[in-house]
């Protein structure tokens, strides 16, 4: 059990009454608000209570009409709650005027994602990626969040002449704007660090996989199942939990799979509907490790009805850091739930349909990854000198060696290997 997960056990949890607003622009806003429930519950609160509206625009003034306001009110007192949620973002006046009207705590789905990143970020990148994209959420919207903000006249520009509040919002700008000047320096730091570990990883031509998707969706599950079958080493595996956004760190594993062939796994952070774009450009330097893949496995939650929502929020997502054009493979993940008869089911060389958590389809799974990205794999015969013994320990090394014999001029190798390697050593070739 984690310390957060202690720490939440010895309390009592925070009862949420959840408020969404449909205004017929967004087509899943019953899933919307299911989710908003999922991250509340991922947040350690209780949900006691949801109210909706149905109206053509956003009230300016509350998000909702004002009548609903008082609904809301007299509501969340009867259910005891002690926090507000709204499923979308608010404006600080609207954040303002909520919190005076309902005489309780308002958050909006935005602060609760962030909330929940802070909590979950565990290495020293992921917490400077989430007080970043906090900070600048906070920044955009503290005009108007000081409720002392009092207007004293004054010819001159200096602080001096400004009332409590301009100051009190003058300073509070500077110390987030000089704090995320500090959090951009570390950031550099750490991403010349990954951007190091990435070139190595380049420069040693295995094959790089990315798990992407929608959060929950089974990637930590399939990372595990992959570790247990190839590593056998229960430390290599990673935190999972049937939670939104369980885990927010980048891992990586080699996952060799027999015959010299191997490939490296990368697990990255989840996506979700209305996943704030100040997380996405805070976390652009972990999704490097998408961008930089030769193959992209969509993790799909094939027992979620709106499984094909997933599929455009991650291709949306990915449309926005730049890797929509990598090769993918299509998981249909938790395929078992949905009873499908002779589990794995594979359409055409994309698609699997499988149960990570049952195993079923593992072993078809990692026979098209090989397949994928071992594509641009030769066959070649090569005859290497003996007084060449270092290119013979490469091809060993790095190539699939089928045949290895031992003549007076040099080792015959028959191998498969990289077209590049295959090119480079192509002298070796023409000598046998």
């Amino acid at each position: 059990m984690t310390e957060e997960r202690k720490e939440v056990m010895e309390q009592e949890l925070e009862k949420a009454l959840l408020v969404g607003l449909d205004t017929g622009e967004d087509d899943n806003f019953e899933r919307s608000m299911k989710e908003l429930g999922e991250l509340a519950e991922a947040c350690y609160m209780s949900v006691a209570g949801v109210v909706t509206q149905k109206m053509e625009s956003v009230n300016k003034a509350h998000y909702i009409g004002t009548g609903k306001v008082q609904e809301v009110k007299e509501y969340a007192k009867a259910l005891n709650v002690d926090i507000v949620i709204f499923d979308n973002s608010l404006t600080p006046s609207q954040l303002r005027n909520l919190q005076r009207d309902l005489e309780m705590p308002v958050l909006d789905r935005t602060t609760l994602i962030l909330d929940i990143f802070s909590r979950r970020a565990k290495t020293r990148e992921a917490k400077l990626q989430v007080e970043t994209a906090r900070l600048q959420y906070l920044l955009s919207r503290l005009v108007g969040m000081h409720e002392a903000l009092t207007r004293q006249g004054g010819a001159s520009g200096s602080m001096s002449s400004k009332g409590s509040g301009e100051k009190k919002l003058e300073l509070d700008r500077r110390k987030i704007e000089k704090r995320l000047v500090e959090l951009r320096r570390e950031l550099e730091e750490v991403s010349k660090e990954r951007e190091t570990q990435s070139k190595r990883r380049m420069s040693s031509r295995i094959p790089k996989v990315s798990l992407v998707g929608y959060t929950n969706a089974g990637k930590s599950t399939l990372m595990n199942a992959m570790v247990e079958r190839y590593l056998q080493d229960e430390e290599k595996k990673v935190f999972e939990k049937d939670m939104l956004f369980a885990t927010l760190d980048t891992t990586v594993r080699n996952i060799e799979v027999g015959n010299n062939k191997e490939f490296l796994l990368a697990d990255t952070v989840g996506f979700i509907h209305k996943l704030p774009h100040g997380l996405v450009k805070a976390f652009r330097s972990t999704l490097e490790e998408v961008k930089n893949a030769d193959l992209l496995l969509y993790i799909i939650d094939y027992s979620d009805e709106d499984y094909k929502k997933q599929i455009e929020v991650t291709q949306g997502t990915l449309q926005e850091i730049g890797a929509a054009n990598i090769p993918v493979i299509y998981v249909y993940n938790k395929a078992d739930l949905c009873e499908m008869e002779n589990l794995p089911k594979i359409v055409g060389e994309d698609k699997i349909y499988m149960s990570a958590k049952g195993g079923q389809g593992l072993t078809e799974l990692t026979d098209m990854i090989v397949k994928a990205v071992y594509d641009d794999y030769v066959s070649a015969q090569f005859l290497i000198p003996y007084d060449k013994g270092q290119i013979v320990s490469y091809l060993m090394e790095k190539a699939q060696v089928k045949e290895q014999e031992y003549l007076e001029d040099g080792v015959r190798l028959t191998v498969d290997c990289h077209a590049a390697d295959a090119q480079k050593y192509a002298q070796y070739a023409k000598m046998y």
